[in-house]
């Protein structure tokens, strides 16, 4: 190939390249921002479970009381299933029956479990929250990449004790299920104000 074919060919090249290109010099360009799943939540609504364990309470009439299958689940566990959102509240009961020792053994169990996720979570925090009808519950937020978002357990330092853990059955990240995260946790409240014990 001479000089004066090479010289040809290139411009054809160039041409053509060209022709392929927008003018994008007069777009505007930025990127899209980081968005978030939309989730539609349904109005608060609640209704009574029956009689048939040591405790009592108002649950979502968007949920469903469940028996924990786990192969060794005791008596009076339960899940509270919310299928719309792929998420349940695993409910562990246990009785005291005025053994302070065992109930110690309890709270420290329970707290343990909470802090096993010290390495995904970057924020823990255990509050004591007083329902109006005087009942007490440590609850247990916490931030972060965890299995579990919220804690908590109950007892009236006699008889009973009652165990609370929020799981999501998705790998959605929990930045974009923080408004569940937050109904839920306001069920999880409507309950400790509304449980009752079995005499």
């Amino acid at each position: 190939m001479n000089y004066n074919n090479l010289i040809i060919y290139s411009i054809w090249l160039i041409i053509l390249a060209s022709c392929g290109r927008k003018n994008t010099q007069n777009q505007d360009f930025s990127p899209k921002p980081k968005g978030y799943n939309r989730i539609d939540l349904p109005q608060v609504g609640y209704r009574k479970m029956e009689d048939i364990h040591p405790y009592n309470f108002e649950y979502s009439k968007y949920a469903q009381l469940l028996p924990d299958t786990f192969a060794r689940a005791e008596p009076h566990w339960i899940y509270i299933d919310y299928p719309e959102f792929d998420a349940n509240v695993q409910l562990t009961y246990k009785p005291i029956n005025g053994d302070m020792a065992r109930l110690q053994n309890m709270i420290n169990d329970s707290r343990k479990l909470s802090f096993k996720h010290n390495v995904k979570a970057y924020s823990i925090q255990e509050k004591i929250y007083s329902a109006p009808n005087g009942n007490k519950a440590n609850i247990i937020d916490l931030e972060g990449e965890v299995p579990s978002q919220v804690q908590f357990y109950m007892t009236d330092s006699s008889k009973h004790f009652l165990r609370g853990a929020l799981y999501f059955k998705t790998s959605t990240q929990n930045d974009s299920l923080a408004p569940v995260i937050q109904y839920i946790k306001n069920d999880i409240i409507h309950l400790v104000n509304t449980l009752k014990w079995q005499k």
